[in-house]
């Protein structure tokens, strides 16, 4: 059953589900931070593997004490079911995708921050569903940890003197994570139309080279934007509502309509709110969800739109 279109709210619930009742073609604009299936908390695991380490400590970390806050996974995994997170996570996109592909408009852009390890799987999924991957940006990330560690610790610690020397610089893990993917992808619009048509027609399809330049100061693909004093600190996955701007106004006019079918904190919507967009975020988790009308309300919004145009 489907439901008038819902604005300028924040909807506490299953953004799937949400998003299959929305009207056919409302949509202008899908911006979404969704969950990466890296396991970064419970809401993370997107998975059918039930081993017990995940999230949990294995009996050497618990006798390590706090030096070990959660069990990572290693990348070759312990089993055959590790092996099927990846596929598992593109299924899971594939949920969503093709109610995605519905409620936008021709031409519409739907743009995703994805996790590095798993991005490739979104990407399948959204163009077998029949989304256009436009492109791949990178957003640059102030700072990150750099958690890789040192192999000759291991070494030192079996009391292997010889070994920890040789191999004194090498790490295991990743290095530090300063760019998150950002992917764009693109309603076709019908065939037989250009995209001057589909612009007039729908408002949507072509993009906004001067609102983004006023963002970012180049029409490059690699995003800059950074938190604003006091912004951050309110959600493990929270983005710049600057960031967020940038990339409404890249794809989007005024009265248009965002939507963030996982809006967290609500950052995208704060984002809309403040260009004159129409928003909607769908959000899981009751705590969050609050959070994100909170910064919707009047004497919030006003502060935090103050924050990240630079002001105080």
């Amino acid at each position: 059953m489907k439901y008038e279109q819902p604005h300028n709210c924040v909807i506490h619930g299953d953004g799937i589900a949400g998003v299959a009742r929305l009207p056919t073609e409302s949509i202008h604009l899908i911006l979404s931070d969704i969950p990466y299936g890296i396991g970064a908390d419970e809401w993370d695991v997107l998975h059918k593997n039930t081993n017990s380490a995940l999230l949990g400590t294995s009996p050497a970390q618990e006798r390590a004490g706090a030096i070990f806050k959660r069990r990572g996974k290693p990348l070759n995994g312990w089993s055959e079911a590790d092996r099927k997170i990846p596929l598992e996570y593109q299924e899971w996109c594939s949920s969503f995708a093709r109610h995605w592909l519905r409620v936008l408009k021709p031409g519409g852009s739907a743009i995703v921050f994805a996790g590095r390890r798993l991005a490739h799987r979104c990407v399948v999924a959204l163009e077998d569903a029949g989304f256009t991957f436009r492109d791949s940006l990178a957003w640059l990330r102030e700072s990150a940890p750099h958690r890789a560690q040192r192999v000759s610790v291991v070494f030192e610690r079996r009391g292997d003197t010889r070994n920890a020397e040789l191999w004194e610089g090498w790490r295991v893990g990743n290095l530090r994570p300063t760019f998150e993917p950002v992917l764009w992808f693109v309603k076709p619009y019908p065939i037989g139309t250009t995209i001057a048509d589909n612009v007039l027609a729908h408002g949507v399809g072509a993009f906004n080279e001067n609102a983004f330049v006023r963002h970012e100061g180049s029409p490059d693909n690699i995003l800059r934007s950074g938190f604003a004093r006091g912004e951050s600190g309110l959600h493990l996955a929270q983005k710049p509502i600057r960031l967020m701007q940038a990339l409404i106004e890249l794809t989007t006019q005024r009265d248009q309509t965002v939507l963030d079918p996982f809006c967290g904190s609500g950052s995208t919507l704060v984002a809309a709110k403040a260009l004159g967009r129409n928003y909607l975020g769908f959000e899981l988790d009751q705590g969050s969800a609050q959070v994100a009308r909170d910064r919707l309300t009047p004497d919030m919004f006003d502060l935090l739109n103050e924050r990240a145009a630079g002001g105080a």
